[in-house]
C-alpha cells in the first residue's frame, strides 16, 4: 500500500497551460522570481522579496504571502498579492477565497487585508522578537 502523502497527483493539462502565460505576468508584476517545476505534479514561483508564492499542485493553486511586512510594506505586499491572484484568476477560470476574512479575495477591502496582516504581525514580533 502506498503512503497518501507519497501519491502525487499530476496537474491537468489546462492548470500547465495556465502557467505557462501566468508565469511572464507574473515576472512583470514581482521582477525576479524562481520557478520550481517538478514533472507534471507541482510548479511554484516564488518571490523573495515579498515573499509571495505561488504553487500549483495536483488541481489545486494556491498563494501566499509570510506574515512579516506591516504597514505601508503590508499594503505594497498585499496590492502584488491581489494582482497576482487577478491574474491567476483570469488565466485559470478560479475563484481565490481569502480565509483570514473568509470572503473571495476580489471582495476582501484591501484595508481589511493590511490590517490584519499588521496586526498578525505585531503580534508575532511581540510574541516571539524580530
Amino acid at each position: 500500500m502506498e503512503d497518501a502523502s507519497e501519491v502525487s497527483e499530476p496537474i491537468p493539462a489546462e492548470l500547465l497551460e495556465a502557467w505557462q502565460r501566468i508565469v511572464p505576468q507574473a515576472r512583470t508584476l514581482l521582477g525576479d522570481v524562481d520557478i520550481t517545476e517538478y514533472e507534471q505534479e507541482l510548479r511554484d514561483l516564488s518571490h523573495s522579496g515579498t515573499g509571495i508564492d505561488l504553487s500549483v499542485f495536483g488541481d489545486e493553486v494556491s498563494i501566499t504571502v509570510p506574515y512579516w511586512h506591516v504597514g505601508d510594506g503590508a499594503s505594497t505586499v498585499l496590492g502584488k498579492l491581489f494582482a497576482l491572484s487577478a491574474i491567476v484568476e483570469k488565466e485559470t477560470g478560479l475563484t481565490a477565497d481569502e480565509p483570514q476574512a473568509e470572503m473571495p479575495l476580489a471582495d476582501t477591502p484591501p484595508q481589511q487585508a493590511t490590517g490584519i496582516m499588521s496586526r498578525v504581525t505585531s503580534d508575532l514580533r511581540n510574541r516571539y522578537g524580530g
